[in-house]
């Protein structure tokens, strides 16, 4: 897959954006939409995700229906200049980060933790905090989302046992 996704035409912006409102609307009803056969918007379809344009099909699901009750947003400082290739293989040894991203400002890493619960979380956070380069950490507990049907509100796996 290629690290830059390629260009696309207005057709296939109008492709997207159906998949993007539901990821299952079938060919048919996209190819009514656009003004093209089934047969050429999975052929569009297909050309997009193997360019890196289209990165995935997901479901987003209600947090609480899987486990997870708390969520929080964990800011990141760390020792020195720790490299994003480190950072990000500490994120993945943690289930319960959902995104991650360096950030500019004071912070190195902006971090999205959901958890089971407010102990669940602080666990989470102890267990951040036991690598060696990271200095400090800061937390804000999320209490709503003023836009529940944007994708940070859902979730897109189960809270561990």
């Amino acid at each position: 897959m290629n690290s830059r996704p390629a260009p696309f035409d207005e057709t296939d912006r109008k492709i997207i954006n159906a998949l993007m409102v539901n990821a299952r609307t079938s060919f048919a009803e996209i190819g009514a939409e656009v003004g093209l056969s089934s047969t050429a918007v999975k052929r569009r379809v297909d050309r997009l995700r193997e360019t890196g344009v289209i990165t995935a099909f997901t479901a987003t699901v209600e947090p609480s229906a899987l486990g997870w009750r708390t969520e929080a947003y964990v800011e990141v400082y760390c020792e020195g200049a720790a490299p994003p290739r480190r950072l990000t293989e500490v994120v993945r040894n943690h289930p319960e980060i959902t995104a991650a991203m360096t950030v500019t400002g004071g912070a190195d890493a902006l971090l999205h933790v959901r958890a089971r619960d407010v102990e669940h979380f602080e666990e989470v956070l102890e267990r951040i905090r036991t690598e060696p380069f990271i200095r400090k950490t800061i937390s804000v507990m999320v209490l709503s989302h003023l836009l529940p049907e944007s994708p940070e509100a859902g979730a897109t796996q189960a809270a561990p046992e």
